[in-house]
């Protein structure tokens, strides 16, 4: 498949326009002179713009008329850089990121450390016109993959329509002790008591129905290796229906029981599937486990 090369300079930029409907990383490696490793880098450093939008996506489908952008420097590589966030894919109505353990998900109380203002801050910093809008959440000690809202109108959709809009959503965690049955699910309703601690009831409590479902995917004698796919996201659900088996997540303060091996809280958000709010894309979003969970079942 042949391709247009370049038709233009601007700025730090080369521009390019395809004449056939192909993949992004293949139409770059066709007419960029530069090596693999060096596209590949350009892409994830968020150095190519499709139609003016940022994209990283190596999959991400070109057609006829579009018109692709590709920085001559490593500019865009130095204008987001934290210890705790990292982007993964940005358009101009949303942001996926994946966050470290340790922060908030949003402000709570005086200068907290969230990851909304980590992004007003880069938006600010490129000359972004937008807010990062908080769409769900994850724990403080919580890792993983999570999206953000550029605009309160995408924010509405997706808070409003966010079962319809999520159609895979799976967390990896170690629980404590070893996991008898391979597979199963927990259904119970979730209420919170007056000190926050949210408590479970086989019966309606006037709390929310919850629904987990489980997955064993390694085991030693003393810890499990648990895939959690949620079909309804209440808070704190995967840590009160860990403790509710038996077998609490470890490191966690709250309901567990003092396992504690990786000084943690040893739960990762890493599959994240959704239609997008405004293209009706499918989106799928992956993370690799935490390298410390997976090197407890060596």
């Amino acid at each position: 498949m042949r391709m247009n090369t370049g038709y233009g300079r601007e700025g730090d930029y080369d521009h390019f326009a395809p004449t056939a409907e192909c993949q992004l990383l293949n139409f770059l490696l066709e007419n960029v002179k530069q090596s693999r490793s060096k596209i590949k880098a350009t892409l994830q450093g968020r150095g190519v713009k499709v139609d003016g939008k940022t994209v990283t996506q190596f999959d991400f489908l070109l057609k006829p008329g579009m018109k692709v952008a590709v920085s001559r420097t490593k500019r865009n590589q130095q204008t987001f850089k934290s210890r705790y966030v990292k982007i993964v894919y940005e358009d101009r109505w949303l942001i996926v990121v994946e966050k470290q353990a340790g922060i908030l998900s949003m402000a709570a109380g005086h200068s907290s450390l969230n990851v909304k203002s980590v992004l007003d801050d880069y938006f600010h910093k490129t000359r972004q016109k937008c807010t990062a809008h908080v769409v769900h959440r994850l724990d403080r000690d919580t890792s993983g993959i999570m999206v953000y809202a550029k605009d309160m109108e995408t924010e509405q959709i997706l808070e409003h329509n966010w079962h319809q809009i999520v159609y895979d959503r799976r967390y990896v965690a170690v629980l404590s002790g070893e996991m008898e049955p391979d597979e199963g699910t927990i259904s119970n309703w979730l209420k919170d008591n007056k000190a926050y601690i949210t408590y479970s009831s086989p019966v309606d409590n006037g709390g929310k129905l919850a629904i987990t479902h489980f997955h064993v995917l390694d085991r030693t004698t003393e810890h499990s290796l648990v895939e959690f796919q949620l079909e309804t996201g209440r808070k704190n659900q995967i840590r009160v229906h860990a403790a509710d088996m038996g077998h609490p997540v470890c490191g966690d303060t709250k309901y567990g029981n003092g396992d504690d091996p990786l000084h943690r809280l040893c739960l990762h958000a890493w599959l994240l599937c959704f239609t997008h709010p405004v293209t009706g894309e499918r989106m799928e979003f992956e993370t690799p486990f935490p390298t410390a969970f997976r090197m407890m079942f060596k």
